[in-house]
């Protein structure tokens, strides 16, 4: 696993707890949350999808109303 790059970051209470709040709603640390944040917001900008590509999100790649193989 590469480095990770340490850095203080000062932010406004309010947002830290619902920063928390989502974190823990979601089973990760708020490092973790911050993190999964900003690589979301840069794929984003990129153009990229932030996610693969499932039947909720991608109707072509449903089996449903599919004909022949």
């Amino acid at each position: 696993m590469a480095a990770r790059k340490a850095f203080l970051l000062r932010i406004d209470p309010a947002l830290w707890a619902e920063l928390e709040a989502w974190a823990q709603d979601e089973l990760r640390s708020v490092n973790g949350q911050i993190e999964y944040v900003l690589k979301q917001a840069t794929l984003k900008r990129k153009g990229k999808s932030a996610r693969p590509a499932t039947p909720e999100t991608n109707p072509s790649a449903s089996p449903i109303g599919k004909t022949g193989p």
